[in-house]
């Protein structure tokens, strides 16, 4: 890849240099968070006691960012650097990523993530230039490896709000679960404040329509991911064995939409998405399983 120019001063900057890099966090599984998410997904669920199983995805909680106010950019986000390549294509979002369970973490365990930047790739597109990056997180603690994680980020141009939206993929309908969510403001300033996320979209309506061009706060990759994997959890009570997801397409707080899914044919997980009000398909997303046969 050629280098493209980085942030302020920094000049010519070559993308390839950050493939491999690695940033380590500590952290520590506190029932607190647990429960803020499980009152956020409308679950009745008792607090997480010391040594008590974490329910999955919830390693989302931990290891926050912690930017000074001074490090924060025009959108909310830190600005570009550090572990992260310094994009920079303006607009930067979550497209998908694969978890895989090898077991769960407990309340009271101390953990670390490992982060690890697997590849970037540029690509040039209807709309104007694409990075895409993907980083490789592993999460182990006091009894061992938890979690394995492969998170895709992708860096898009800004919009041009003269310029018609385009086509949006269609959602399945043959689903065999489904729940409706409203995304009103409560929702979306609970989850984001779980994981100490600033960007604006979630919260700033004059930002998001005017400068983003959006009809409305973006309801957040995380707490639609959240969501799908809940509904899985609500009707099967087999442990996840991993989770693998797709964004396809932005929601937003103007309309309701649904998580739908189905079991897979074999039986050992669901195919799962989250479907617009209008029909448009969200996100995609697969769920497997733990067989009662399988040691986590």
């Amino acid at each position: 890849m050629e280098g493209v120019k980085g942030l302020g001063d920094m000049g010519e900057v070559d993308l390839d240099a950050w493939v491999g890099r690695r940033e380590v966090a500590d952290n520590c599984v506190t029932s607190a968070p647990i429960s803020g998410l499980s009152a956020t997904l409308d679950r009745n669920e008792p607090p997480r006691a010391l040594g008590d199983e974490s329910p999955p995805l919830r390693h989302w909680l931990y290891f926050l960012p912690r930017h000074r106010q001074s490090e924060i950019g025009g959108d909310g986000h830190a600005r570009r650097g550090g572990s992260l390549p310094p994009v920079t294509v303006p607009r930067r979002m979550s497209a998908g990523g694969r978890v895989s369970f090898e077991r769960p973490l407990r309340v009271g365990e101390a953990i670390r993530r490992l982060s690890t930047v697997r590849s970037i790739d540029s690509k040039s597109g209807k709309r104007g230039s694409l990075v895409f990056v993907t980083v490789r997180h592993a999460v182990s603690g006091s009894f061992g490896g938890a979690i394995s994680k492969a998170h895709d980020i992708v860096y898009r141009e800004a919009p041009n709000l003269a310029e018609p939206s385009p086509a949006k993929p269609r959602a399945r309908t043959d689903e065999h679960w489904r729940r409706d969510i409203r995304p009103d403001d409560v929702l979306l300033f609970r989850q984001p404040g779980l994981t100490f996320n600033g960007h604006r979209i979630r919260y700033d309506r004059r930002y998001v329509t005017q400068t983003e061009g959006y009809p409305g706060l973006v309801v957040q990759g995380p707490l639609i991911a959240a969501l799908v994997a809940d509904l899985a959890r609500r009707e099967d009570a087999r442990p996840l064995a991993s989770f693998a997801l797709r964004a396809v397409g932005p929601l937003f707080d103007v309309t309701p939409f649904s998580v739908c899914g189905a079991p897979t044919a074999v039986g050992d997980g669901a195919e799962l998405c989250a479907r617009s009000a209008e029909g448009a398909l969200a996100m995609q997303a697969e769920a497997r399983f733990r067989g009662r046969d399988e040691q986590p």
